[in-house]
């Protein structure tokens, strides 16, 4: 098994990685030293801090070891074929996590692998952080039902996207606010919308992040330029500031027990304010612990140990 996109989970495989991350976390569960002997490699075409640490640590402390392996020091970086790579790397290693700037790049990684590939984020997904991010809600409310999310910002990012699909399939309400043209394309938000309906949740996109936000259990935004993206950053900004900024007036509209969320990294004046990330809603350092316990969790499920 591979997890490349949200799509790959079923709603109940969400709720069994989430349930067995509060098992791990807490200790309920004892996996360490579990995984003696087994190696991740782990490629890297972008910068990473989150990522990278957080997969590292966790095979460190499932008691195997993790290989960085930034494509600048591969073959790849030469012109070998990724069939190649992936089909030498997996006589070495157990599983893979790539970042990569394309998402075909980890389809094609997957399709000639016989280990598992994680995607530790590509242009189109983000499955890793939103999974986490779910376990977090979840330890914030101890539900994951009856919640309304506001995402603000690029409502069609590799975050954005993820976010929505989990959404979708765990029955919650998001609303996204983001100009028109950074919306899911018609068919996708067609699709998102279906499930979430047959889960008893709701997919809306507005262009108003008031609307997104009323009543809001959770705001959730990301950077407004994404890896990748640097030639559109004067345009992005003059677009998404300042209607789109998550700052304490926009917070105000949220729930009364509202928390705030970003991926990070942020930038700090843009997407969001001082006065919110660094605020009594902000739960965004949680989010960044609980990738360590999220990763070991999608390893060991991955390598069917859970």
């Amino acid at each position: 098994m591979h997890l490349l996109s949200i799509w790959d989970l079923s709603r109940e495989e969400i709720l069994k990685l989430v349930f067995l991350t509060e098992e791990i976390k807490y200790g309920y569960i004892d996996v360490e030293g579990v995984l003696e002997g087994y190696t991740m490699g782990m490629i890297f075409e972008k910068p990473s801090t989150r990522t990278r640490v957080s997969f590292e640590v966790a095979m460190n402390q499932l008691g195997g070891r993790a290989l960085y392996l930034p494509t600048s020091t591969l073959q790849m970086s030469r012109g070998e074929s990724i069939k190649d790579t992936v089909k030498v790397l997996e006589r070495y290693v157990d599983i893979l996590m790539a970042r990569v700037y394309r998402h075909e790049t980890l389809e094609e990684m997957a399709e000639h692998a016989s280990i598992p590939v994680i995607n530790g984020l590509s242009d189109r997904e983000h499955p890793v952080q939103i999974v986490s991010d779910m376990f977090t809600i979840y330890e914030r409310f101890g539900r994951l039902s009856r919640l309304k999310i506001a995402f603000i910002g690029d409502g069609a990012n590799n975050v954005a996207r993820s976010l929505v699909i989990a959404s979708a399939m765990l029955g919650l309400n998001i609303y996204v606010a983001a100009p028109r043209e950074y919306w899911l394309p018609e068919e996708e938000l067609e699709r998102v919308s279906r499930l979430a309906s047959e889960n008893g949740g709701v997919v809306r996109y507005t262009e108003d992040p008031y609307e997104a936000v009323k009543d809001a259990d959770v705001v959730y935004t990301d950077t407004f330029v994404s890896m990748g993206m640097e030639d559109e950053a004067a345009r992005r900004r003059g677009l998404f500031l300042p209607k789109y900024q998550v700052n304490m007036d926009l917070m105000s509209h949220a729930s009364q027990d509202a928390v705030f969320m970003h991926c990070l990294p942020a930038h700090r004046g843009e997407e969001v304010v001082d006065e919110v990330i660094d605020s009594e809603y902000s739960i965004v350092y949680d989010q960044a612990e609980n990738r360590l316990h999220t990763q070991k969790t999608i390893i060991l499920y991955l390598l069917e140990m859970l």
